[in-house]
């Protein structure tokens, strides 16, 4: 056995139970990748096990913040009048909370901004506004 895996497996089972002062949350930042074309810069960030419906965008002046909640929810199962907690053999997965936010740039169109969520990814489309182009101003002799 290498020392990683005695390290993964010693802090593995030290949080993992279910004695409930040592019940934890995680808390994670989602994986992003940000790019950009002439006329837009494009956000996707990695949500596995989420729906549109958990996660909340939002545009503050130039800050674009993107956060969620999930709240696992204790599986019960309905047997009669009996309500019977489920017993989990391994449980590994936990309660996510995530916000990340970006400052966005100057030549932002806010009001264009555009999101989709497909395959636990949403995708941010953040367009450009179009850049003014120089001009010649003609001076007048008097």
């Amino acid at each position: 056995m290498n020392t990683l895996s005695l390290f993964d497996s010693l802090f593995n089972n030290q949080f993992n139970t279910d004695y409930e002062p040592f019940n934890y949350h995680v808390f994670y930042s989602p994986k992003v990748d940000v790019s950009e074309t002439g006329n837009a810069y494009n956000l996707e960030m990695e949500l596995p096990g989420l729906t549109q419906n958990d996660v909340n965008l939002e545009l503050d002046g130039s800050k674009l913040t993107i956060a969620s909640k999930k709240i696992e929810k204790n599986a019960k199962k309905d047997s009669g009048n009996n309500e019977e907690k489920t017993k989990y053999l391994i449980k590994e997965r936990r309660e996510m909370q995530f916000s990340r936010s970006f400052t966005l740039p100057e030549d932002v169109d806010s009001e264009k901004i555009s999101a989709n969520f497909k395959n636990g990814i949403l995708s941010v489309s953040i367009p450009r506004k179009e850049q003014s182009v120089p001009r010649k101003i003609a001076i007048e002799a008097k």
